[in-house]
């Protein structure tokens, strides 16, 4: 399918912007709002990055997470904050059909077995590879 990937800013509590240019520039458009409209031109998922939680391994924006999901029919993958097994479980319940994981495996500080190995322990579905 082909993938919305939007990168969101928070601008007020309940409200994100898209940014573009890897989060750099705003582009005045409610991130939302443009997830719908991604939907209806076609995107069959949608991954959401928090700008605000990129690189910080505080957790996932849950918030932003469970307004995209409860927006758009499709698939919404969650990007950006993850830095424990919890953070994984919390952004899972909170909408996020899938985990978007770089920082962790890049600079070793997981591994794949071992973050489906909780997942699992955690009630989270995983499709088998």
């Amino acid at each position: 399918c082909m993938v919305l990937s939007i990168e969101a800013k928070q601008q007020a509590p309940g409200r994100w912007e898209v940014y573009t240019d890897c989060g750099r520039e705003r582009s005045g458009v409610d991130a939302i709002e443009w997830a719908r409209r991604g939907v209806e031109l076609g995107a069959g998922e949608v991954l959401v990055t928090s700008i605000d939680r990129e690189g910080t391994r505080k957790g996932f924006d849950t918030e932003l997470t469970r307004a995209v999901a409860e927006a758009v029919p499709v698939p919404v993958i969650a990007s950006g904050g993850g830095g424990g097994d919890e953070h994984l479980r919390d952004v899972v319940r909170s909408g996020a059909d899938a985990v978007a994981i770089a920082d962790a495996l890049h600079y070793e500080r997981t591994t794949l077995p071992a973050v489906r190995s909780a997942a699992r322990s955690d009630g989270i579905a995983m499709r088998e590879v």
